[in-house]
């Protein structure tokens, strides 16, 4: 999991039995998803659907750094192929609109996947989707050419090869150690040509969408109105899309909620808005869904911070820390409940979900002043101190978000009676992350992390061991928090290295054991993804980790 550009911004991304639309869990239920699901043959054909973006993106290239942007996922899910689909519950199947297959067919002496592509499969310029588009956009990711200005080479850089199987339709990808999450590669997949130089990787898709291979196709941008439009594909090979338009439009959190109240748009992301919620429930003809989105609210500690280096003072904190209380501060207004989140690698409403946190995830007062006393920390009047230096910790929160200066000012309360003073020190948000919580300069810091279908690759770095630098320096990379052991990265390369789902799953929550141990971040809960809708729209909505079927989406009764 990556940390957002901002605090609280998703960015793009179980237990087991249950209902399928929901997740039942101690103190509240909560949806998986919430997208209107009505069968195909119950949706009207026709009509354009106005899609609200938080903003209007340049780059189109979701593999280049610029492009890795929920934002750009939101359009591009419509156009292009993904080998593999997720339901709400994050289970992978293929996609075979353009897969018929994907499977390990070696595992020594090396791991081995053979996809066999669907023949019917063609791009928007008549050429067909064959190996050749794969072996491209391997060559493009695996971070050996650095002029390509990718977003991630996870998975990528551990291939040593892909090649032509049988026919054209064949691709045989061999890795140079196991990869569990190979099926988080290829998706989205883009044509040989987007991937042939760094100059089209680069450029080629900037301010244009030049291929597609999906229900939709491209018809126009209008930079005046930050508006993209895309149409139904007639040449498309799978099920024709109901909408004849999605018209995406980029506008600013208040003016989105506004033009859905006005009747100018019929779908968008609300956010944790707890006003533009009410707003949007009580918007004539709209209504609000609701479910459980892939990313958690949490406070990260630093474990190089002089306060905080003694792993008995950061569990002191955890065991002090009311995370029920700080969940139902934030969730006030948004019908949501706070359950709380006890596993950093999957959530709640993920297959293999398992609460992990065990005592440290309970209230205990009393075990936390023993742990500071055992520290050295001695109560000296209201505070404690050791070595005449008293017990204060740094609080940082970035200007302008309400939201974590009520989790500061929580925490400050709920540490008090401890004798643990907290300070609430507030930054630009635009150097909340570059100047504070990246180079370490903070004691315990409040942000969302975002999860994907695939836990193992998304999480690994932000609980990875920090590794020997120049001069001795311990560089901790993604791992945001500062504290690891050799022990979880054990752990984690077992659960990487698992092509078992089952197992992989085992030795994930193996780590976020020790994890919860070391109190590199404390888990609060997982956030609701709130989307306002028109009542009569189908198939789209709060998803959570289900991949949307965008040629389902449309009107039920008549049609915009």
């Amino acid at each position: 999991m990556l940390p957002g550009l901002m605090p609280g911004l998703l960015l793009v991304v179980t237990a087991c039995g249950g209902p399928p639309n929901a997740t039942m869990r101690a103190g509240g239920a909560l949806k998986a998803y919430d997208i209107n699901l009505v069968a195909r043959d119950r949706v009207s054909d026709g009509g354009t659907l106005r899609w609200g973006l938080t903003e209007y993106p340049v780059q189109w290239n979701q593999h280049h750094i610029d492009g890795n942007h929920a934002d750009v996922k939101t359009v591009m899910d419509a156009l292009l192929p993904h080998a593999f689909r997720s339901d709400e519950r994050a289970n992978i199947r293929v996609d075979r609109d353009y897969v018929i297959s994907a499977e390990v067919t070696a595992t020594t002496p090396r791991q081995v996947v053979t996809y066999t592509l669907n023949p019917a499969a063609k791009w928007s310029d008549g050429k067909p989707i064959t190996y050749a588009d794969y072996v491209a956009q391997w060559q493009a990711l695996r971070g050996v050419n650095t002029a390509y200005r990718v977003a991630t080479v996870t998975g990528y850089q551990d291939i040593t090869g892909v090649a032509k199987g049988k026919n054209a339709y064949e691709v045989v990808v061999t890795f140079a150690r196991p990869f569990g999450d190979w099926r988080s590669l290829f998706s989205p997949l883009y044509p040989a040509s987007a991937n042939a130089t760094p100059e089209a990787f680069n450029s080629a898709w900037t301010s244009r969408i030049p291929v597609t291979a999906g229900p939709f196709k491209f018809a126009a941008f209008d930079h005046t109105a930050k508006t993209v439009t895309i149409a139904r594909d007639n040449a498309w090979w799978g099920d024709r899309a109901k909408l004849d338009k999605i018209i995406f439009r980029g506008l600013e959190s208040d003016a989105r909620i506004g033009a859905f109240a006005n009747g100018e748009l019929d779908v968008f992301d609300i956010g944790p808005s707890a006003p533009d919620y009410a707003r949007a429930r009580s918007t004539q003809g709209g209504v609000v869904r609701q479910a459980a989105a892939p990313d958690f609210r949490h406070l990260t500690f630093n474990g190089e911070s002089p306060m905080l280096s003694d792993v008995r003072v950061r569990q002191a904190i955890a065991l002090s820390v009311d995370r029920r209380v700080i969940a139902q501060s934030d969730l006030q207004g948004l019908n949501w409940p706070a359950t709380l989140l006890d596993n950093h690698f999957l959530m709640n409403s993920q297959e293999g979900y398992q609460p992990n946190a065990g005592s440290l995830g309970k209230l205990d007062p009393a075990r936390a002043s023993r742990l500071l006393d055992e520290a050295g920390w001695k109560m000296t009047g209201a505070t404690r101190a050791r070595n005449g230096r008293e017990l204060a910790i740094r609080f940082v929160i970035p200007s302008g978000l309400q939201l974590a200066k009520s989790e500061g000012e929580l925490v400050q309360a709920m540490l008090r009676p401890l004798g643990v003073r907290v300070t609430l020190q507030t930054v630009p948000s635009g150097d909340f992350f570059t100047k504070y919580v990246i180079p370490g300069n903070y004691d315990i810091a409040p942000f969302s992390y975002v999860g994907t279908p695939f836990p193992v690759t998304s999480a690994y770095g932000t609980y990875a061991n920090g590794v020997t630098g120049p001069g001795d320096d311990i560089v901790w990379n993604a791992n945001l928090g500062r504290s690891g052991s050799r022990e979880i990265d054990t752990a984690l390369r077992q659960a990487a290295a698992e092509l078992d789902p089952v197992r992989a799953r085992a030795h994930l929550n193996a780590a976020d054991l020790l994890v919860w141990q070391k109190v590199n971040v404390l888990t609060l809960y997982q956030r609701p993804q709130n989307v306002a809708v028109r009542a009569n729209l189908a198939n789209v909505g709060a998803r959570g980790f289900r991949d949307l079927d965008y040629a389902d989406i449309g009107f039920v009764g008549g049609h915009s």
